[in-house]
């Protein structure tokens, strides 16, 4: 199995290669950059859903038109939600404070809009990831995984994932950010969650 997956980002890579082996699965991942693809994808969806089939959709073309054969497309999109602001970041979430925003910037931006609800039931949120495969004979396949908790009163350490240093996840005490790798791994991960099923999908339907 070969796997075109739509990102540079070498921490995502990582970790899908983690799971494709979890799996059982034999499959090489390709970045963007290893295909050659440099345009830009303007994610203008409603919906993580619709972002990541934009994203997809827009990889088959590049592969159909520089005859990039045999691989299958797989995208993401992920962001925060938080209950008391209506599901914002949402699909906003990495532009949240501007379209090259700072992390520090748009973590500043969901506190400072819960600086009112101090207690932990107003700040309930969850991370979302949508995955979209594309695969060679054009068919699509969708899988969407969730991580609950709540936002914290202030931020851990900065780095990772962009809203990691204040996403205390459901049944701790730290952000994620703060935590040590092996209890970081036993947290269930959206991105993870979500691509744990679509590699149940790929077994459904005997892909190898």
């Amino acid at each position: 199995m070969e796997i075109i997956y739509g990102t540079t980002n070498q921490a995502k890579l990582e970790a899908m290669n983690k799971i494709i082996k979890e799996h059982g699965f034999e499959a090489k991942l390709y970045t963007l950059k290893d295909i050659g693809f440099t345009g830009e994808i303007v994610e203008d969806g409603k919906t993580f859903e619709e972002n990541s089939e934009i994203k997809a959709r827009a990889i088959k073309k590049f592969c159909e038109e520089n005859n990039i054969k045999g691989k299958i497309i797989l995208t993401d999109d992920a962001g925060l939600c938080v209950d008391k602001l209506n599901g914002e970041p949402g699909i906003y979430s990495a532009r949240y404070a501007g379209e090259h925003g700072k992390q520090i910037d748009c973590i500043n931006k969901v506190l400072n809009k819960l600086k009112n609800y101090p207690n932990k039931e107003d700040r309930s949120c969850y991370f979302v990831c949508v995955l979209t495969a594309i695969l060679e004979n054009g068919e699509k396949i969708v899988t969407r995984g969730e991580s609950y908790g709540n936002i914290a009163l202030e931020h851990g350490k900065l780095g990772g994932l962009t809203y990691g240093p204040i996403f205390i996840p459901k049944g701790f005490d730290l952000p994620m950010s703060d935590m040590e790798n092996e209890t970081f791994e036993k947290v269930h991960n959206h991105r993870d969650l979500a691509a744990k099923e679509m590699f149940q999908e790929f077994k459904k339907l005997n892909i190898k």
